[in-house]
């Protein structure tokens, strides 16, 4: 059976990124009622903090070599995260903008994920490569300000061009989006702009093809 994993990036319930994903996730669970459905909420799961025996480990990996002692350890943690995520044929990240960029848990989760040889490679014919080809993603955005891409605020947008670059790097590359924008002009605007969105979401899960 098909598996969604829904990556939750927010600490609040009510945010608009996750009101969002909650309606596009039910509207897909009743045009695809075979497929499983999984969230992983970031600000409620142990991540293994990505610090020095767990960069010695990466660099170890890149040389070549085999982590050994508290280095081991600690890489077994990252691969575990890492397998558990490519275990899914499908991703919904649901993430607020924070300071122009995204939550930090996300940015921890990202760093974790990212590693030589299990979500890419490199070698000097092909440099770096991608290894989770074949599976989409949909990034459901919420964010307090406006940022069309035709204009200067454009340049201000940290969270959705990082999150394409950083998923294509690992091989998602079908990433579809849809946007709640701006949050922060009053809640009658944010309220009319998610409600939009949620109708974009849910004609977009009804007419995804599996």
């Amino acid at each position: 059976m098909a598996r969604i994993l829904h990556i939750k990036a927010s600490p609040r319930m009510d945010s608009y990124s996750y009101r969002l994903s909650k309606a596009f996730l039910e509207a897909f669970r009743r045009s695809h009622p075979q497929v499983g459905i999984e969230t992983l909420d970031l600000f409620g799961t142990d991540l293994p903090p990505f610090e020095a025996p767990a960069a010695a480990a990466k660099y170890q990996v890149l040389s070549g070599q085999e982590p050994q002692g508290r280095d081991a350890e600690v890489w077994q943690r990252v691969i575990e995260v890492i397998n558990h995520f490519k275990s899914a044929d499908m991703y919904v990240l649901s993430s607020p903008m924070w300071n122009f960029s995204i939550p930090y848990r996300l940015k921890q989760y990202l760093d974790i994920l990212v590693q030589p040889g299990l979500t890419f490679t490199w070698s000097p014919q092909e440099g770096y490569k991608g290894l989770l080809g074949g599976r989409p993603a949909v990034l459901c955005l919420a964010r307090g300000g406006d940022y069309p891409s035709d204009t200067q605020s454009a340049s201000l947008d940290m969270q959705k061009p990082y999150l394409e670059l950083i998923l294509g790097f690992i091989g998602i590359t079908d990433i579809r989006s849809i946007i709640v924008e701006p949050t922060f002009q009053g809640a009658a605007v944010a309220e009319e702009k998610l409600q939009a969105a949620i109708a974009e979401a849910r004609k977009m899960a009804e007419d995804w093809k599996l």
